[in-house]
């Protein structure tokens, strides 16, 4: 350890001031909790992910995924397959345009980015799915491969003599 030119005692490690600015570290969640004051946009795009719902059914022909996006309109939302099998909903909600006379009271509607990623089971024709959205909510469609039915496992052999 050794005496700062700017008062107090520093470490002799030369990254010890790195520690406290990491870019890659995430605040806990009790942190968060804690201090939602210091952490206000991770808190928000962390709030518009997870409030992104999903549901995805599957059915005899198709695997249908089914989104709530209240308020956003076809424009704002992307839908792609990558690397051949993941499905990717994308969008963003904008903030709200408002003048400098206006006075919020409270804003908990989530703003900003959102991504949901699903791995698609191998039987899905990839190539054919489908996206529509109406009142909020966006279905995509993505058919599947009919697989052939399994030959028996039993087979019967004649016997000679």
């Amino acid at each position: 350890m050794a005496i700062s030119l700017f008062g107090g005692r520093r470490s002799d490690d030369p990254f010890e001031s790195l520690q406290l600015f990491d870019p890659f570290s995430f605040p806990s969640f009790s942190s968060l909790m804690r201090f939602p004051d210091q952490h206000p946009s991770f808190a928000r795009d962390v709030a518009a992910v997870a409030n992104t719902q999903v549901d995805w059914k599957e059915t005899a022909d198709s695997h249908i995924f089914k989104a709530n996006l209240p308020g956003l309109a076809k424009e704002d939302v992307k839908v792609q397959v990558e690397d051949g099998r993941v499905l990717q909903i994308s969008g963003e909600r904008k903030k709200e345009e408002s003048s400098s006379d206006d006075r919020w009271h409270r804003v908990e509607r989530a703003q900003g980015s959102f991504l949901r990623r699903f791995r698609l089971p191998e039987n899905s024709k990839v190539e054919e799915v489908k996206a529509g959205m109406e009142n909020g909510v966006l279905t995509v469609t993505v058919p599947k491969i009919s697989l052939p039915e399994p030959k028996s496992a039993v087979k019967s052999i004649d016997i000679s003599g």
